[in-house]
């Protein structure tokens, strides 16, 4: 926890400084075969018609990205509602320095929600395993990076299509970095790896076309259940599909699948001014039906649900666009008075 307590230290001497943010805007998203990394991307491109310099990182933990967000040190992130939650409450991966993380939570602000990645549970299609009934005590799962909020996401999608294995004796959890983890897969450290990848992803396509892989969904008799709707609204996700025929190189191929997503908000420190953070929640929902056509892989992006799965207020910027377009901002979401 040696960096959260650097990004700590950095965020408060920044706050009192009360530095004022650069002209450019520096932007952390995650991987690039995700909605994490794919929108930032496609959102940069289009925000700079709109007279926005977004400098976009990708590949980054995005727990971490949450609270260097918080405490000043960049200008906006895509961050994962259930990272904010624990922020708040000091838990998780902000326990080491909960009372800090708690404070600094509040100079969080949402501009809008969108789908992270959608969880795609693969396994080689001779690798002996077919079926969630197939998982034994020794099948080794990826199940997320160390620090990020998915692992949990990805441990309840376990739970829940499994019959309630858990990594403690069900199976064996592993966890890494993103963009070590299908290298990892390939060199057989894990027999199932959960890839967090947009719908169509070639990254995912091109893992099928190297050997022939199985994708496992969610049972039809499990949605709507009390405990699907119950790991969904644990861990911020929302349903998904991955219809049949979107992958080659893939067993069961033909099969419509029904998985889970995870649901994310793009965020900007409250420091941000009004003006500018109503020009980029501006530049994102008047160009969105040209990100769609630029990125197909953005598709899966509901513009009838902007604030999907978000837990942070918006920025009083960001809630003036969505006054004048007339759309209502649910009592939760309203910018602190």
């Amino acid at each position: 926890m040696t960096q959260l307590k650097a990004i700590l230290a950095a965020g408060a001497l920044l706050a009192a400084s009360g530095a004022a943010h650069a002209q450019s805007l520096s932007l952390e998203g995650g991987g690039a075969a995700s909605l994490t990394g794919i929108v930032p991307q496609t959102y940069a491109q289009f925000a700079a018609q709109e007279g926005q310099d977004l400098q976009v990182v990708l590949g980054q933990t995005l727990t971490r990205s949450a609270l260097k967000l918080a405490a000043g040190r960049i200008d906006m992130a895509v961050v994962p509602p259930p990272a904010f939650g624990a922020m708040t409450r000091g838990v998780g991966p902000y326990a080491d320095n909960a009372e800090q993380a708690q404070e600094l939570s509040g100079n969080v602000r949402a501009l809008f929600g969108f789908p992270g990645g959608t969880f795609h549970p693969i396994v080689w299609a001779d690798g002996g395993i077919e079926s969630w009934a197939d998982i034994t005590p020794d099948t080794r799962i990826y199940i997320g990076p160390p620090a990020g909020a998915a692992s949990g996401q990805i441990q309840g999608m376990i739970q829940l299509s499994s019959g309630g294995l858990t990594a403690e004796g069900g199976y064996e959890g592993i966890r890494a970095p993103w963009g070590a983890a299908q290298q990892g897969f390939q060199d057989g450290q894990y027999d199932m790896y959960v890839a967090a990848a947009a719908v169509g992803s070639q990254v995912i396509n091109e893992l099928g076309l190297q050997r022939e892989i199985r994708i496992l969904g969610i049972h039809e008799d499990l949605i709507g259940s009390e405990g699907y709707d119950a790991v969904m609204t644990r861990g911020a996700l929302t349903p998904a599909a991955i219809p049949g025929g979107t992958y080659s190189g893939m067993a069961n191929m033909d099969d419509d699948l029904s998985v889970f997503a995870t649901s994310m908000m793009m965020a900007v420190n409250a420091d941000m001014d009004d003006d500018t953070a109503y020009a980029l929640t501006r530049a994102y929902w008047e160009n969105f039906e040209a990100m769609l056509n630029a990125n197909a892989l953005m598709r899966s992006i509901d513009p009838s649900d902007p604030f999907g799965g978000m837990n942070a207020p918006l920025h009083p910027g960001a809630a003036r666009y969505y006054d004048e377009v007339g759309i209502a901002i649910p009592e939760a979401l309203m910018p602190p008075s």
